[in-house]
């Protein structure tokens, strides 16, 4: 198998890409990725596209920072410095509430 392109996607999109080629056969490590994923996601795709969008409006926030987010959907600042480590001292008490008012309001 060759590989093609790479790109980062959200456990939502992985969920929905597996999904798309489960009526071909599908690899034992798929399957075993597709089951676990219908049974931790529970947020629909679309939602987690518009909490994507929301995100990228915060500047400071790497493409990794906002799949890691919406994977993770953190509920209070802890859990932000688990997603962001390195970077979490770098972001405004503002910004963090705002991560968080967005993860809160979309989901």
């Amino acid at each position: 198998m060759e590989i093609v392109s790479e790109q980062i996607v959200t456990d939502s999109e992985a969920k929905e890409l597996l999904e798309k080629n489960a009526d071909g056969e599908l690899k034992y490590e798929q399957k075993n990725a597709i089951e676990i994923l219908r049974k931790f996601i529970a947020v629909p795709t679309d939602k987690i596209k518009a909490l994507m969008e929301d995100l990228n409006k915060i500047e400071k926030l790497r493409d990794r920072h906002i799949i890691s987010i919406v994977n993770f959907l953190p509920e209070d600042k802890e859990d932000l410095r688990v997603i962001l480590h390195k970077e979490y001292a770098t972001f405004t008490e503002d910004e963090l509430n705002l991560i968080l008012e967005t993860v809160k309001k979309t989901v």
